[in-house]
């Protein structure tokens, strides 16, 4: 009887170990090959032109031509502060300047029959002068009662009502030119450096713009500027990219992101499910060469759909598991079916150079 049971004891046991020996989990190596991704950067979008529209003379708002919000034509005829005063000042002037070019005529004919010297035909020329430059000065001011768009835009709010004492200087509204955008972003050292490699001589970059609602707009940009210098204290360079805005979408003082494809060389590429994160950090398992697998943490660069970019914690020819990764723990020795990381990234779901 016990003969019995010992036979069937040692057949389970048996069965048992011919059965774990049957699981094999599946390993990799991260895919070493140049490559690009889509980096976000937070950036802040600015109308081409924006400007404050301000008082050139003191005097009393008289009228106002446009509204808030309107399009405006260059040249376009926008506040006229009151100018009683300056026409004033104009007819003093051009009085002043008649009476002193009678004089200079009556002075010229003196001198002629030389009766006054020529210098005192000199300094009755000179106080012509004097008195049409006060002409013209009184003009200007005059000019400046009345305020005209300087270029097509956009009207903001008014900062100032109908009736109200402005003085010299006082802010009247903004104006935008909203056909072109200006994107600003900072880009970090690295991604610059790699940015300058990928892009030869006058050929520019082509970029999109996320918009706050997470749509993307439909018109693309190009980088057209770069910063001089690199800020210190972040490490980072500001890029400036110009975006075409023909439906007016884009307003001056919206944010977004720029998306801009970065090019990176000898990238170490790993699927997202080989991971798993222990208090924020990503890990994988490596298989040394006696089939023990060691939790490793890996540093991720980038992502793409499916797949992390490493920069530190694995090399080309380390193999690490890609599934099962549940059903281990460090120090365990397994038995694994290699596949080449080629292999494994093809039957991803997405993923493009």
């Amino acid at each position: 009887m016990s003969s019995g049971v010992l036979a069937a004891t040692t057949s389970c046991s048996k069965h048992e170990e011919a059965k774990e020996e049957k699981v094999k989990f599946l390993v990799t190596s991260p895919l070493l090959k140049d490559t690009t991704i889509t980096k976000d950067y937070v950036a802040q979008i600015h109308s081409i032109q924006h400007i404050e529209v301000r008082a050139l003379e003191k005097g009393y708002l008289q009228k106002i031509f446009v509204d808030e919000g309107q399009r405006v034509q260059q040249g376009q005829l926008m506040f006229q502060i009151m100018p009683m005063l300056y026409e004033a000042e104009l007819k003093k002037a051009e009085a002043e300047a008649k009476f002193v070019d009678i004089e200079y005529q009556n002075t010229q004919k003196l001198a002629s029959g030389n009766v006054v010297s020529s210098s005192e035909l000199a300094l009755s020329r000179a106080k012509l002068a004097k008195a049409n430059a006060e002409v013209s000065l009184a003009k200007t001011h005059l000019g400046f009662t009345t305020i005209r768009a300087p270029f097509s835009g956009i009207m903001d709010h008014f900062q100032a009502r109908l009736g109200s004492l402005v003085d010299e200087g006082d802010l009247l509204t903004t104006l935008s030119d909203n056909s072109q955008m200006w994107v600003y972003y900072n880009v970090p050292e690295a991604e610059y450096l790699a940015y300058k490699q990928h892009v030869h001589g006058d050929s520019a970059m082509r970029v999109q713009l996320r918009m706050a609602d997470n749509e993307l707009f439909q018109y693309p940009g190009v980088v057209k500027t770069i910063e001089a210098d690199f800020n210190n204290e972040t490490g980072n360079i500001a890029f400036r990219a110009t975006f075409p805005n023909p439906k007016s979408l884009l307003r001056n003082g919206e944010t977004g992101s720029v998306l801009m494809t970065v090019p990176l060389k000898h990238a170490l590429i790993i699927p997202q499910k080989a991971t798993f994160e222990v208090l924020e950090k990503k890990f994988v398992y490596v298989v040394d060469a006696k089939n023990r697998v060691h939790q490793t943490e890996v540093t991720v660069a980038a992502e793409m759909p499916d797949l992390y970019i490493i920069s530190a914690g694995l090399k080309a020819g380390d193999k690490l598991m890609l599934e099962g990764i549940r059903k281990v723990k460090d120090g365990d020795k397994i038995d694994f079916t290699y596949q080449e990381p080629k292999s494994v990234v093809a039957h991803l779901k997405t993923y493009s150079e």
